[in-house]
């Protein structure tokens, strides 16, 4: 698994946890953690034994955004570092730190607490839900500093709020708590702990087929865009293969046996 000091991953009955581990700087983004979360996504990305993905943060808070030090003294070759596109390769370093989550073929929960800003709340985006505590502090924070973001959030937010909601946020750079983000449609689900929430919801989808949840997640990535003969064509194509697979008899057996599943990796 792809640990570090700045992220530690661990795989537990088909549940991957990334940690963001520099909590004593509210896991601050420095060079070293940019490529350490990317590292970690394009690693789960592979692993044919992960069904699902929990983004969470050590310490006091999930993300506080950029560690503005870090990028200082590092100078000319940090911008280089972040921003340059590399041939064959989506987004630059900066924007795959949070889209590389996207790219997961298995389902991506965020437990946010503390603070969640900037760079931190365009990571949590990228994931396909949120928990979120209902005094968590988040912000569209670049505007503040000069900026506007740039790490795949035109692409995340946009899927989840209208898009005059999204220019407020971005143009006013203001906070908003988690209870906020419940009711702008952010945060998937609001819980007093949100890790603990998140590994149930997590430990609930492990026990799914994982090609199923797979399909599901290319369902709902894919279809919206899609007009509507071709997202119905979608539906057939992601269900034709699982029809009469060793995973989905095994399904329809345990929920008329009432027993619990017994399914095997996709190869």
């Amino acid at each position: 698994m792809p640990t570090s000091d700045r992220v530690v991953c661990t795989i537990e009955a088909g549940v991957a946890e990334v940690r963001l581990n520099r909590g004593d700087k509210h896991n601050g983004l420095d060079p070293a953690m940019f490529e350490a979360i990317v590292a970690a996504g394009e690693t789960l990305r592979g692993d044919h034994s992960v069904r699902v993905v929990i983004l969470c943060g050590d310490g006091p808070s999930f993300c506080a955004g950029l560690d503005f030090k870090a990028f200082i003294s590092g100078g000319e070759a940090v911008r280089e570092q972040l921003l340059a596109w590399k041939d064959g390769q989506i987004g630059n370093l900066a924007q795959r730190l949070a889209w590389v989550w996207t790219t997961v073929p298995v389902p991506v929960i965020a437990a946010v607490h503390g603070t969640c800003v900037g760079g931190g709340l365009q990571l949590a985006l990228a994931a396909d839900l949120r928990v979120i505590h209902p005094d968590s502090k988040l912000a569209v924070r670049e505007i503040e500093y000069g900026m506007i973001p740039d790490m795949s959030i035109s692409k995340t937010l946009s899927r989840l709020v209208r898009l005059d909601v999204a220019k407020e946020l971005t143009f006013t750079g203001r906070d908003f708590s988690g209870q906020e983000a419940a009711q702008l449609g952010i945060a998937t689900r609001l819980s007093q702990d949100p890790l603990a929430t998140a590994r149930e919801i997590a430990a609930q989808i492990a026990t799914r087929s994982p090609e199923a949840v797979r399909a599901a997640k290319q369902l709902w990535d894919r279809a919206p865009a899609l007009e509507d003969e071709a997202a119905l064509r979608l539906e057939t194509q992601l269900q034709l293969p699982l029809l009469g697979s060793r995973n989905q008899l095994e399904a329809v057996q345990a929920r008329f046996m009432k027993r619990e599943p017994k399914f095997v990796d996709p190869a």
